[in-house]
């Protein structure tokens, strides 16, 4: 069981850089382990590190606290390149809930939402307006379908709805079929199926 994701208050971090690969996003020497746990500090990691390991100063994301700027805004065509699950666990280890871009490319977006990580897809003018704002408070309301902002008309985006009622439960796509197997063997036996597989 993971934090639901319902209504998220948090500051924005910018990224505007347009066709950030996965590559970008988590560096293929990270891809050894099957565990999301710790994969946060690689995150972004040939720009946030010097060929020694030390931070740069002037990258974003060694700036800020991760705990209060939960929402990326990425530039154009987020998350191209290969299908790797990892990026969108460095991302959630590093502590962001979503991502805020003119599109994420869809190997991406179906990875992000099996693990608590909201792709939104905005319109130009909306994604202009947040990439001239870092720092900017946003409130993501996944209920509502709704992306509000101080000094800015509310915007309305998609999630597909059985990846929406998953983040908004705080399960995985495994979890939520492991909490209906009491119903699923009902049915099995309402339906002499007990056993058929």
């Amino acid at each position: 069981m993971r934090e639901p994701f319902r209504i998220l208050k948090s500051r924005t971090v910018v990224l505007p850089q347009a066709s950030i690969d996965t590559d970008q996003i988590i560096p293929a020497r990270f891809l050894t382990t099957t565990s999301r746990d710790g994969l946060g500090k690689h995150a972004f990691h040939d720009w946030r590190y010097d060929v020694t390991g030390a931070p740069k100063p002037d990258f974003v994301l060694n700036a800020i606290d991760p705990s209060e700027h939960r929402v990326l805004v990425a530039g154009d065509n987020f998350a191209c390149g290969s299908s790797r699950e990892h990026a969108p666990w460095a991302l959630r280890d590093f502590g962001f809930r979503a991502v805020i871009s003119t599109s994420v490319a869809d190997i991406f977006t179906s990875n992000a939402l099996k693990n608590g990580l909201l792709p939104i897809e905005v319109d130009a003018a909306t994604h202009a307006a947040l990439l001239e704002r870092p720092g900017y408070e946003v409130t993501i309301d996944l209920e509502n379908l709704e992306l509000r902002f101080a000094n800015l008309e509310p915007v309305r985006f998609r999630v597909e709805p059985f990846a929406r009622r998953c983040l908004l439960e705080g399960v995985d796509h495994l979890g939520w079929l492991l909490d209906q197997e009491a119903a699923i063997a009902a049915h099995e036996r309402a339906h002499g199926l007990e056993g058929a597989l």
